[in-house]
């Protein structure tokens, strides 16, 4: 029907709206919030979502368990450095195979014992000397000669290094002479012929002593 043919007056429901089509009974007119809000509250909803998830993800790790982890392997690879003391005592057992020094083994050697120095080199008075040396440094007894013993010093000779024979249980004398003389512990050895003699130790010289 046209307008034209429409036998009714018009009224408010005929009233045009912006949209261009006429108000009715049954419909009323809709603005723009209401097409729109539908797709507002899923793109809220969703990042909602979003945002909980993240966070779930993220949150599981507390931080301060994280940092309180952490103490435990400080203390654990501190707690190696605690034994480094333990090095000390690595130190004593070298003091104590120190050598011991001329004084203390003149005081354990026999205050009588007797010594012999002979001198089987070319040095004018080095028997004498070295005799002098032997009492200086505190052993008594001794005497110096340049006539060798009734023994066999073939070993000595053939050597011609200073040695020191010693009787039996006489090796702390023997030691102490000849530290008071300078001759290496390694030419100190014991021997028979001054075991039955009337001396506890034997010097054989052949250069003048470094002590």
């Amino acid at each position: 029907m046209t307008k034209s043919g429409y036998p009714y007056p018009p009224d408010e429901f005929d009233v045009a709206v912006p949209g261009g089509a006429p108000v009715g009974v049954h419909r009323a007119p809709r603005s723009g919030w209401s097409s729109a809000w539908p797709f507002l509250l899923v793109a809220v909803v969703c990042a909602a979502v979003a945002w909980g998830g993240i966070t779930l993800l993220s949150g599981g790790d507390d931080p301060a368990e994280a940092q309180g982890g952490a103490s435990p392997s400080v203390s654990a690879s501190g707690s190696p450095s605690a034994s480094a003391p333990s090095a000390s005592p690595s130190a004593s057992p070298s003091a104590e195979t120190s050598e011991p020094n001329v004084a203390d083994l003149v005081a354990a050697a026999d205050p009588a014992a007797k010594y012999m120095v002979y001198n089987l080199g070319t040095v004018q008075g080095l028997a004498g000397a070295s005799s002098d040396s032997l009492v200086s440094g505190g052993l008594g007894g001794s005497e110096a000669t340049a006539t060798p013993p009734e023994a066999d010093l073939s070993a000595v000779t053939a050597a011609g290094t200073n040695v020191v024979w010693y009787g039996e249980g006489r090796d702390k004398e023997a030691k102490a002479a000849a530290a008071i003389l300078g001759i290496p512990e390694a030419n100190v050895v014991e021997n028979a012929a001054v075991t039955s003699s009337a001396q506890a130790v034997w010097v054989f010289l052949f250069t003048a002593p470094t002590g």
